[in-house]
């Protein structure tokens, strides 16, 4: 007769606490891995520039002023405040596995739009909805060739770059418009709280943008287009759809994004935005999005801005040429490029390993 073992001796392995398997979960987390080393490079940061090694760092001799203050931290958040809101729309597009190489000269012609209607005299709210209007159109008729006529996504948006940053040039025959209403620039110069209400916009942009493509139903379609569009067409979603969405919300936040540059600034400047596309893009890789679609959050975005932004202002700080800072841009997106490469190469061997 075979002995059998008691169900209540057989070891189970007990199930991890709630609190352990969050810690677990945040440290597997992208997210988490940026923000440690958005700290590591602050506390570098303030340490070259700091008063406490100027007597025996020679770099800090060079530098404008320490790291860790109210102006410079303000000037940061100021800087990439447009940005972040760019950011949204950037991460949707990759996650829906395509991206948008016009957010830069959409963005300087949804400032040049916006100042073209206010300088013709109309209202402030009207002349918003025009330069964010003309961002709704280009993403629009990017959404349109790349669902119906079949044009890639880079040539596309590549063409739209060229066009938008064309008619803003023609517009203003290649100089800024100057001379706005005082009332319009509360918006890009006025402050609640004591905190910029440009930065407050951006939050809540960042915010809602998180929010929906975590929660909603219809901005999580965007993750199953980009993850496997056959499959999502074959489950009943409109694909077609899902892409004009993704690119009319893009241009949309780039226009805003130039139009409360132009608020900021004053000037509608058609040279604005000058490689903002390839700064967001490597901001939003950084931030976990995938070339190959179906992956990214706008958080991790923002934290890549961050990354980049902390970079730029260090290099700043320390009067390095702008050369080379346009340099090491193009070395940290080739670095986010091949990162993420290699990282969904190792993932489908780790995948292959496993069902073998």
């Amino acid at each position: 007769m075979e002995s059998t073992t008691p169900i209540s001796n057989v070891p189970t392995k007990s199930a991890p606490s709630p609190v352990a398997d969050f810690f677990s979960r945040l440290i597997r987390a992208r997210e988490f891995t940026l923000v440690v080393l958005i700290l590591l490079i602050a506390l570098a940061l303030q340490l070259i520039t700091g008063d406490l090694f100027i007597h025996f760092n020679p770099v800090r001799a060079l530098g404008e002023g320490n790291f860790f203050t109210g102006v410079n931290l303000r000037a940061i958040s100021l800087g990439f405040a447009t940005s972040a809101i760019i950011v949204f729309g950037m991460t949707a597009a990759l996650v829906s596995g395509g991206f948008d190489l016009s957010v830069g000269s959409v963005f300087a012609l949804g400032s040049v739009s916006a100042a073209t209607a206010l300088k013709a005299g109309l209202p402030i709210p009207a002349s918003i909805l025009v330069g964010v209007g003309a961002g709704v159109l280009a993403g629009f008729i990017n959404g349109l060739l790349i669902t119906k006529v079949q044009i890639n996504p880079f040539i596309t948006t590549l063409g739209m770059m060229g066009i938008a940053r064309g008619i803003s040039l023609a517009v203003t025959e290649g100089t800024i418009l100057a001379g706005l209403p005082q009332e319009f620039f509360v918006y890009g110069q006025g402050a609640t709280a004591g905190i910029p209400n440009l930065i407050w916009i951006a939050l809540f942009v960042i915010l809602v943008g998180d929010v929906l493509m975590r929660r909603s139903s219809a901005f999580r379609q965007i993750y199953y287009v980009g993850g496997n569009e056959e499959a999502a067409r074959l489950s009943g979603i409109n694909v077609d759809l899902v892409k004009i969405g993704v690119y009319t919300l893009s241009g949309l936040l780039a226009a805003f994004a130039g139009v409360l540059s132009l608020s900021r600034f004053t000037v509608g400047d058609p040279g604005s935005g000058l490689g903002e596309e390839l700064r967001i893009i490597a901001a939003c890789i950084i931030g976990g999005c995938s070339l190959r679609g179906g992956k990214g959050t706008v958080i991790g975005g923002l934290l890549g801005l961050i990354f980049v932004g902390f970079i730029n202002n260090g290099m700043i700080l320390l009067r390095v040429p702008v050369y080379w800072q346009q340099l090491s841009m193009g070395v940290v997106l080739l670095l986010a490029v091949g990162f993420d490469t290699l990282s969904q190469r190792w993932q489908m061997r780790t995948r292959g390993k496993k069902s073998g």
